[in-house]
């Protein structure tokens, strides 16, 4: 599997052969390097961990964490993340780039959703909400009953674990499948792919080659 971590620069867009517009999401793809690789002998299961982006402050370094980079024979990075994979074909130090993504087609992205804060319903969770009619009382957005006397509503006629209701909205893990490889521009370590991805502009992805296409 081949896989590589970037950080989101922003979306754009560029034409296609025939003139017609694709919105693409720009990825700052590596270079990344290897800082350990976990063997089925040692660590009981096969992966590759890959960092990106050194540290600047090395005043805010615990010691721990510039013994495991000097292991490398590199600096500490500020996203580390491991990938289960063969690791046979790895070595501690190696550097990976975009040029990875040349014979890809698809790959699946992993980023940080924005963080939305306290929502409703409505938005949360697409509510409908009752309706604005004449009369209405004012409970347009709100959730209606959470917990009435039925079997259904959870133990003990309490609210049901997961019962959707308003919370904390975002920040959370997603992974977008399937996305399309438009450019792959290694001399500047770039790679644009289709369509929206997770996360806000500067934020760490972790990109894969698709598992469902190819």
């Amino acid at each position: 599997m081949t896989m590589l971590l970037g950080k989101k620069v922003g979306m754009t867009r560029v034409y296609d052969e025939n003139g017609v517009i694709i919105p693409v999401t720009v990825i700052q793809a590596g270079p990344c390097v290897v800082t350990q690789v976990r063997t089925e002998e040692v660590d009981g299961y096969s992966a590759v961990q890959l960092g990106l982006d050194d540290v600047v402050k090395h005043s805010r370094l615990k010691k721990p964490a510039i013994g495991h980079a000097a292991k490398a024979n590199t600096v500490p990075k500020r996203f580390v993340r491991e990938f289960r994979v063969n690791a046979t074909e790895y070595a501690a130090g190696d550097e990976l780039n975009v040029g990875v993504f040349e014979d890809i087609k698809y790959v699946d992205v992993t980023g940080i959703s924005k963080g939305k804060g306290f929502a409703g319903v409505m938005k949360r969770h697409n509510f409908k909400g009752m309706d604005a009619s004449h009369g209405c009382e004012r409970k347009h957005r709100h959730p209606g009953s959470i917990a009435s006397n039925s079997g259904s509503a959870g133990k003990s006629r309490g609210i049901r674990k997961g019962k959707r209701m308003g919370g904390h909205m975002g920040d959370e893990q997603c992974t977008s499948k399937n996305h399309k490889v438009v450019e792959v521009d290694v001399e500047n370590n770039l790679l644009l792919v289709k369509g929206p991805i997770a996360g806000c502009n500067n934020g760490y992805v972790m990109l894969k080659q698709a598992k469902t296409k190819s």
